[in-house]
């Protein structure tokens, strides 16, 4: 696995790693995992004793949102990259007394067969992902947690009480343009407002501080 670039995004533990593709007449061929790169070689600190044990696709149709989803006991970090289509991610930080406590980012990312590069983005422990999709769309992630059932939860994407101010004022134009008519289900946009999910005695499994103690994000 090639890594050309390691991204840090407006909340600096969310990293964008962008791998190489060797292209020729054919197409191209790329290694887009190799645990020993992403792992030891790639200078993100908490990917250092992540183990991926769990891999999930989805496919969204245009005009879908879903999220905000996060999971404790395990824990579970994310790699998330677009198959074919257009993915935006969102990432809220739900970690107490985090600098980026309660602030939502978005990363464009779209598929093209011709660019000599690919892209994961990383998303650790402390954070409610989600995604909007433009086009239909595949996506593929790499989980460091399996799926808990009883032990995952969800804010709404619509919640009033998230900060918007570190994410790109295009991205959320485009996701208030879906919004109005969106393929969301009822769990997803009933969930959480950010401030009765920090109320909730379960929030205590993310604390920044503690969080940052055993290096999971």
């Amino acid at each position: 696995m090639k890594i050309i670039e390691i991204k840090e995004l407006n909340i600096p533990e969310i990293k964008v790693i962008r791998f190489e593709r060797f292209q020729d007449f054919r197409g191209y061929f790329t290694e887009q995992f190799r645990k020993s790169d992403l792992f030891y070689n790639s200078g993100i600190e908490s990917m250092k004793n992540t183990e991926l044990v769990q891999a999930n696709q989805s496919y969204s149709k245009r005009g879908t949102i879903r999220g905000l989803h996060f999971q404790w006991n395990p824990y579970m970090g994310k790699l998330v990259r677009t198959l074919s289509g257009e993915m935006t991610d969102l990432v809220l930080d739900i970690r107490k007394n985090s600098p980026t406590e309660g602030k939502i980012i978005g990363y464009k990312m779209p598929s093209s067969n011709e660019k000599n590069y690919d892209e994961w983005i990383w998303i650790p422990p402390g954070f409610a992902h989600g995604n909007f999709f433009t086009k239909p769309t595949m996506i593929e992630y790499l989980c460091s947690g399996e799926y808990s059932k009883g032990c995952e939860s969800g804010i709404s994407p619509f919640s009033d009480d998230i900060d918007w101010s570190l994410c790109d004022s295009k991205i959320k134009k485009q996701f208030d343009e879906i919004s109005k008519n969106p393929l969301i289900t009822d769990k997803d946009k009933n969930g959480f407002s950010l401030k009765n999910w920090k109320d909730d005695e379960r929030s205590n499994n993310f604390i920044y501080s503690e969080l940052k103690k055993r290096n999971l994000c």
